[in-house]
């Protein structure tokens, strides 16, 4: 459930109502008749090997930027858990995005990407950075002309789809290798599947504040995010607040036109958020002490003891996962 703007006054009874709900939902244990609102992530995935190896190899490949300097992974580095870290990316010619790079990993969980939703699958999305001036500043025409030089490529993409290489097939090929872009086994992940001593006492308390607090009413589901829309500020103008307000703050309003989108963002994942700083589309909290401070403030009404904040963290860290076999860093 996520409320509009125009709702702020009448839905935050409703978000309140929710909020309530959820924070009297016990802590599930197997065989119980209460599900939680967290679900641990897949540990295999069913996807075409040799197609999610294409697909690596063109998110790493800067021949998809105009002037070859910028890959997928120059704004999504894998080694820093699928982000750059960087309050905007730099794109090519040293251009600046506008809002803060999200990680590339477990993004085949979300429901809708980008910050604004306007991409309905990861195949949608792919097209968006390429043709972004400020991101790759590239076309499909020179794009596929610059790869189809690749003979090994072109062979490769002929024996996985027995097509020519096209802009469907790089698009294909990059979210079949997005999706499997998968980190299991986190600790918390690990104490769902009924390890009670994968957490510790200080991480337990935590998730139980996430769920009373109601944190989980937004941050549920297999991403802990990324299933639903919301406004950024249901408790307060955040953006009055921050001040300095930009055309990236409208959030869905830029895609929809719609006054009740202005200021709605996808909720993001919390997957590995200890290792994504820095926080919200503005790249405005540098630690994750400060994305729960401000979430609580805006979100939730809430201003936090320093003991509850400090659980809330703690819980949060244990959302790392592994990637590979490795733990994500």
């Amino acid at each position: 459930m996520a409320w509009k703007d125009d709702e702020r006054g009448k839905g935050r009874g409703g978000l309140l109502a929710v909020v309530l709900f959820l924070s009297l939902l016990p802590t599930a244990a197997k065989g119980d008749e209460w599900t939680e609102p967290i679900t641990p992530l897949p540990q295999t995935l069913l996807l075409d090997p040799g197609k999610v190896a294409l697909g690596e190899r063109l998110f790493s490949d800067p021949r998809l930027s105009g002037d070859g300097t910028v890959s997928c992974a120059t704004c999504h580095s894998l080694d820093t858990a699928g982000v750059d870290r960087a309050i905007v990316s730099t794109g090519v010619g040293g251009a600046k995005g506008s809002v803060n790079a999200p990680t590339v990993f477990n993004s085949g969980f979300n429901f809708k990407q980008f910050w604004d939703g306007r991409a309905a699958t990861l195949e949608e999305q792919v097209a968006g950075p390429i043709h972004n001036p400020l991101e790759m500043n590239s076309s499909w025409g020179p794009l596929i002309s610059r790869l189809k030089g690749d003979g090994e490529l072109v062979a490769t993409v002929r024996k996985l789809y027995g097509a020519d290489l096209t802009p469907a097939v790089v698009q294909d090929a990059i979210a079949t290798f997005e999706r499997s872009l998968v980190t299991p086994d986190a600790r918390f992940d690990r104490y769902l599947r009924g390890d009670g001593a994968a957490l510790d006492g200080r991480e337990k308390r935590g998730y139980v504040l996430f769920r009373e607090y109601g944190c989980v009413s937004c941050h549920q589901g297999v991403n802990v995010g990324g299933n639903m829309f919301q406004v950024f500020g249901v408790m307060g103008d955040y953006f009055r607040d921050r001040g300095g307000e930009t055309k990236a703050d409208q959030g869905r309003y830029n895609v929809t036109k719609r006054e009740e989108d202005r200021h709605v963002f996808k909720v993001p994942s919390l997957r590995n958020v200890a290792l994504t700083p820095p926080y919200f589309h503005d790249g405005s909290a540098a630690t994750l002490e400060r994305a729960v401070e401000v979430m609580a403030r805006y979100q939730l009404g809430r201003r936090l003891a320093a003991d509850e904040e400090g659980a809330l963290v703690a819980f949060l860290r244990s959302l790392t996962g592994t990637w590979r076999g490795r733990p994500l860093r």
